[in-house]
């Protein structure tokens, strides 16, 4: 039975900090390189699935419907406009499935069962789950089915705040449920070079964080705002700008990080 290469869950309890941003982004760089990818939408806003260009009407099938068990990952997942790089939608049902699934022994595993247990295996190289922002069930979905976790980060004041709760919470995962979980990295977003805050939190993180921290760092950019109210990836929108060239790194930074892992 195949199982995706990787799992990656793109996840921060804070909002506003770049993570579907960095999923979409993420993902279509993978995607541009040769990857096969699938983004798994868990999020109830469902922005990447939106960044992505999936109309809402369209989502006939969705997340909420992988995770109760009425889809399987390859029946949801529907192909967008970039090449090699599908979704699972999210639509607003998963605002109720907390509470459906609340009393199942299972219900930590819902999403690990459907990405592992495939009777015919996930064929994507790349799985990236895109959270809502809270450390709530779905999250915890996210976490169980994963190999690691990936952090996006904002070069802001309050920058690692809240850090320490969410690395607390991937610890108590790989300690009873899912022991291959480990911390991918941490991204620094939304970084503007003249503001001395920002590079004052850049150093902050990198001295607390060490080598955890990628190298890349996205930078604070027009393009990248605009790009999902077009329903497209921003290195579709303008690859040329400077956060799409820094997903390109972000990338190939991942892999690097994901070979070694492997080799370990």
């Amino acid at each position: 039975m195949s199982t995706p290469s990787r799992i990656i869950t793109v996840a921060n309890q804070k909002g506003g900090v770049g993570k579907t941003t960095t999923a979409i982004n993420l993902a279509t760089a993978l995607a541009a390189i040769g990857e096969r990818v699938l983004i798994v939408d868990i999020d109830p806003q469902g922005n990447a699935s939106t960044g992505l260009g999936i109309d809402r009407q369209a989502r006939m099938v969705s997340s909420y419907d992988v995770l109760t068990g009425a889809a399987d990952v390859r029946g949801a997942a529907m192909e967008t406009a970039v090449p090699g790089l599908a979704v699972i939608p999210s639509t607003l049902d998963l605002l109720g499935i907390e509470m459906e699934i609340a009393d199942a022994p299972d219900r930590v595993l819902k999403l690990r069962r459907a990405l592992r247990e495939a009777p015919n295996g996930v064929p994507y190289s790349y799985v990236l789950i895109d959270c809502p922002p809270s450390l709530n069930l779905l999250t915890l979905n996210a976490m169980a089915a994963a190999d690691s976790v990936l952090v996006p980060l904002q070069c802001e004041f309050f920058a690692l705040e809240g850090l320490s709760q969410l690395l607390e919470t991937v610890e108590q995962i790989r300690s009873t449920i899912n022991q291959r979980l480990t911390i991918q990295g941490i991204v620094l977003t939304m970084f503007d070079r003249r503001n001395n805050l920002a590079n004052q939190v850049v150093e902050d993180v990198r001295a607390h964080m060490g080598d955890t921290v990628y190298d890349t760092v996205i930078p604070r950019n027009v393009r990248v705002s605009e790009a999902p109210s077009y329903g497209k990836p921003a290195i579709l929108y303008d690859l040329k700008c400077s956060g799409s060239q820094a997903y390109l790194q972000l990338a190939s930074e991942v892999i690097r990080r994901e070979r070694r892992l492997r080799a370990a």
